[in-house]
């Protein structure tokens, strides 16, 4: 394995295993070991989308061979379907939402954004307050939906 390759694994499982282990047992009351066959089968999910991404010469972005390759191991023809979800399905969902939310945040350009006149920052507020109030809703709704 490449020192690129091995990186981002190691990029991976960090960022994961701090995340969405720590959100699923403080936030969620999932144990640790409970979500850690879980949480390494996302980690394998993005690892070898990332890597098809960069093998397979098309102009396409990574996360549709991430989300692709998910789907065809979490389909019902796939012989390993069944562990994949039942071990996925005790990650919270939540907790992936806060993993990706902070990946988004720290790949902000923030350079360019100062340049921008003060109005950018008012819309950014704006923005922000906004999605995280959809998300608010949404996650309350569901919530009661599902008696949560």
């Amino acid at each position: 394995m490449s020192l690129s390759y091995r990186n981002l694994l190691l990029s991976l499982l960090a960022t994961s295993f701090i995340t969405m282990l720590v959100s699923n047992w403080i936030g969620y009351h999932i144990a640790i070991t409970e979500s850690i066959p879980g949480v390494l089968i996302l980690v394998g999910i993005a690892f070898i989308g990332i890597c098809l991404g960069k093998l397979i010469p098309l102009n396409i972005p990574v996360i549709v061979y991430v989300v692709l390759f998910g789907l065809v191991i979490s389909c019902p023809i796939s012989p390993i379907s069944s562990t994949v979800v039942e071990q996925t399905g005790k990650i919270s969902s939540m907790a992936i939402i806060t993993l990706v939310g902070t990946l988004a945040g720290i790949g902000l350009d923030f350079k360019s954004f100062r340049k921008q006149s003060w109005k950018m920052f008012i819309i950014a507020i704006l923005v922000f307050t906004g999605a995280f109030l959809i998300q608010a809703i949404f996650a309350e709704t569901f919530l009661r939906l599902t008696n949560g």
